[in-house]
């Protein structure tokens, strides 16, 4: 723990020791996970057969459950473990599920119901791990920093971020290279590339070999490195005794508030669950128990799990408010970080479109040739990591030249530019695709261009909303308010699934239903019947016969698709920024 004298120590130059080994650990959780990420999607619809539409529902349900899980990783590290028995114990249960998910890949082939069953067991051992690990690695980097250095700490976490992002380069170049390959076959006497769906299972191995060597760094070197300027360790297990500032180390929580935060989350989960039914009903794809959970789960992921991520949400948020040590300073603060939280939903929303929608745009409607090699569609995602890297340290540096002239925006206001910068980009691509037709391509570089926009859209919101973080938040609930925030992100993946379910029908429906001489272009516009038998082959293929709808708006092609994300965070954007001065002077001298 830190110690009284932490805060009475020298300004030091530059950045400590413990935030390499951190920076390390992070990189390979993140090669881990963005790995699989750029893999997911396409394993789920292909591979497995879930389509496109499950793909996406279940995508938004597993990244928003692997973010909710935080809360219950930052509670128990607070409460008992300690950060870094909770990293190490994450650590290792990623891999699990990383090794789970290469035992689907193996199987499928052969048994696809038994495929899907341990997919299922994959991801929720992969959620729980993130939940342990997550807040806890994020909350450490603040912790290496005494009181007189916090100031480094939007320069610190941009690094910190940074190594983000060189992981999920690497995962994102390395797992796709192993994972998403072609294979050359013929077809009715012509040769033909396609894709080989047994390559997925070396993806999700190199994800779960990733995990390990972070997990076994972090191990070797937190006692040397990870540790205060006075060589005391950080991150142990909580203790009941108080800061110099007063923060106690260890939260404390009585029945009542436990029951009352029991209580509204039963309250929000039917108010929400309300709210957000429909009447999707999705058909059991297999036989077998693989089958029925993948009937079972993927509509109730939007009817019953995404109702539980955002009442969740709510819920946490007034339990903290509960705790009566909170001074009105401290509450204020905590009620900026909430208002903050709520508005990343819509940039998370839009962001992690990059490994659902923008996916199959890349696999379905985009020409991914570059200099005459064909890049993985599930590859296009990972200039998004190398943006990161190339331009990470010079937002570093930019705020940090801004604050030595007093021109440096605060958090809030760079959290908006951020969300300005997720709309434009979907503006941008939504031009390029209006006049693009059912078999029309774009370029990878309206891709790339995109993905330049939302990288710098990120470095201004992401490493500065966790900076933002550790510097509002109570030491007492340091992890917790880490997991809250993360609780931020879940609710905005949750909406990810949601919207990316949206997507219509990309130029392979049309082609594929035209083969067997159906129109779907007449079937959507109900201009046009399909007969018995090309129902039943829609429905196999997964061909959607209805346009999807969103707040009673048809969404008929792409072009519409995208401007949801350019309205909803053009809107968050403007709104942010203009009560960017209330929550100034609610932060209390924080910027």
């Amino acid at each position: 723990m830190i110690s009284n004298a932490t805060a009475e120590a020298p300004v030091k130059s530059g950045h400590p020791k413990g935030l390499g080994v951190l920076f390390t650990t992070e990189m390979w959780e993140r090669f881990n996970f963005y790995g699989m990420r750029a893999l997911l999607t396409l394993f789920l619809a292909k591979a497995l057969l879930l389509g496109e539409q499950q793909a996406s529902i279940i995508y938004g349900g597993f990244l928003g459950l692997s973010y909710l899980t935080p809360m219950l990783g930052g509670y128990i590290s607070d409460k008992y473990l300690g950060n870094r028995n909770c990293i190490l114990l994450g650590g290792l249960t990623m891999a699990a599920g990383q090794f789970l998910l290469f035992g689907s890949a193996s199987i499928f082939g052969s048994n696809l119901d038994l495929a899907k069953t341990i997919m299922w067991l994959a991801l929720l051992v992969i959620i729980f791990g993130n939940g342990f690990f997550k807040p806890n690695i994020s909350s450490m980097v603040g912790q290496l920093y005494p009181e007189n250095e916090k100031s480094k700490l939007d320069s610190a976490f941009t690094i910190f971020y940074m190594g983000i992002n060189v992981g999920a380069l690497l995962g994102q170049t390395i797992c796709p290279l192993l994972g998403d390959v072609e294979t050359t076959t013929v077809v009715n006497g012509v040769e033909k590339t396609v894709r080989d769906l047994t390559a997925f299972k070396w993806g999700f191995f190199a994800a779960g070999v990733a995990m390990l060597i972070g997990t076994i760094t972090f191990f070797f070197l937190k006692n040397k490195y990870v540790v205060t300027p006075q060589g005391a360790a950080i991150g142990g297990k909580p203790r009941a005794d108080l800061r110099q500032d007063g923060d106690a180390v260890q939260a404390k929580f009585t029945s009542k508030a436990v029951a009352i935060l029991v209580g509204l989350l039963i309250v929000f989960y039917f108010i929400f669950q309300y709210l957000s039914w429909d009447s999707v009903s999705m058909p059991m794809t297999g036989s077998g128990i693989g089958g029925y959970f993948s009937a079972l789960l993927t509509s109730p992921i939007k009817t019953y799990v995404y109702p539980f991520i955002y009442a969740s949400g709510v819920s946490l948020a007034i339990f903290i408010l509960t705790d009566k040590s909170l001074t009105k300073v401290e509450t204020q603060r905590i009620y900026v970080l909430y208002i903050v939280a709520f508005f990343v939903i819509f940039f998370w929303a839009a962001f992690e479109q990059a490994g659902s929608s923008l996916t199959f745009i890349a696999d379905n409607q985009t020409d991914t040739r570059i200099l005459g090699w064909r890049m993985p569609p599930s590859m296009v995602q990972n200039f998004n990591g190398f943006f990161v890297i190339i331009f990470a340290l010079p937002f570093s540096a930019l705020w940090l030249w801004l604050q030595k002239r007093n021109m440096e925006p605060i958090s809030t206001a760079k959290q908006a530019i951020g969300l300005a910068l997720i709309a434009l980009g979907y503006l941008i691509i939504a031009l390029q695709v209006k006049d693009l037709g059912t078999q029309g391509k774009i370029g990878v570089i309206w891709l790339i261009l995109l993905y330049l926009l939302h990288t710098w859209g990120e470095l201004c919101l992401s490493p500065i909303g966790l900076s933002l973080v550790a510097k509002l938040a109570p030491k007492r609930f340091a992890s917790l308010l880490m997991g809250v925030w993360f609780l931020g992100n879940a609710a905005g993946y949750a909406l990810t699934g949601t919207l990316g379910a949206l997507l219509p029908p990309t130029g392979d429906k049309y082609a594929a239903a035209a083969e067997k001489g159906i129109d779907l272009r007449a079937i959507l516009d109900k201009t046009g019947q399909a007969t018995a038998e090309q129902m039943a082959f829609l429905s196999d293929k997964k061909i959607p016969t209805t346009y999807p709808t969103f707040a009673g708006f048809t969404i008929h092609n792409l072009f519409e698709f995208f401007m949801v994300f350019v309205i909803l965070c053009g809107v968050a954007s403007v709104v942010l920024y203009a009560i960017t001065p209330i929550l100034k002077r609610m932060m209390n001298g924080v910027r």
